[in-house]
């Protein structure tokens, strides 16, 4: 059969020779897929300035569909996700111009690792890690929402119980 060139922007493949790939690499349908991958990483103020630049999608607005897609001309973006993307930029530049303002917190959680590493070897001169580990494991449980959504998730991906897991120790081997 021959080797095959496979197009991670097309998700496509076909028979590897001169012509076929330059005839693809060439192809519309791969710089669209090419720009629409590269377009996913750009940052939020250059989306912005793109979509001030065009015309609003009068299809988009009306039924809420365009048939283009991506490779519409227009904008499908409401002023809401307008505002939001400027706020996003505000906010990033913020924390460009003044990183020190979080120093206060990332002092804090300093201290508070320090204590927990007092408590720790505390523990450990007198024997009791597991409820010093057990109190640890409940207090710092944030558990994404998008996790509690998906249905039959592996036991390595679903989160933990509420109070934490069950820690036994066993000592015997074998």
């Amino acid at each position: 059969m021959g080797k095959r060139y496979y197009c991670d922007y097309c998700d496509r493949s076909f028979q590897d020779n001169m012509h076929n790939r330059k005839k693809h690499l060439n192809g519309v349908q791969h710089h669209r897929a090419k720009k629409a991958w590269f377009d996913n990483f750009r940052d939020a103020a250059t989306i912005l300035n793109e979509e001030r630049a065009k015309e609003p999608c009068r299809k988009f607005l009306q039924t809420g569909e365009c048939v283009f897609g991506t490779n519409c001309r227009f904008s499908h973006m409401s002023e809401r996700h307008m505002k939001m993307l400027e706020q996003k930029i505000d906010a990033d530049r913020r924390q460009k111009e003044f990183p020190n303002e979080d120093e206060s917190s990332s002092k804090r959680n300093v201290d508070e690792w320090l204590s927990r590493r007092q408590k720790k070897q505390a523990a450990l001169t007198s024997g009791s890690v597991s409820k010093i580990e057990e109190e640890e494991c409940v207090e710092n449980v944030e558990i994404p929402p998008y996790l509690l959504s998906i249905p039959d998730l592996p036991p390595s991906l679903r989160p933990p119980p509420t109070g934490g897991w069950k820690v036994t120790l066993q000592n015997e081997w074998g």
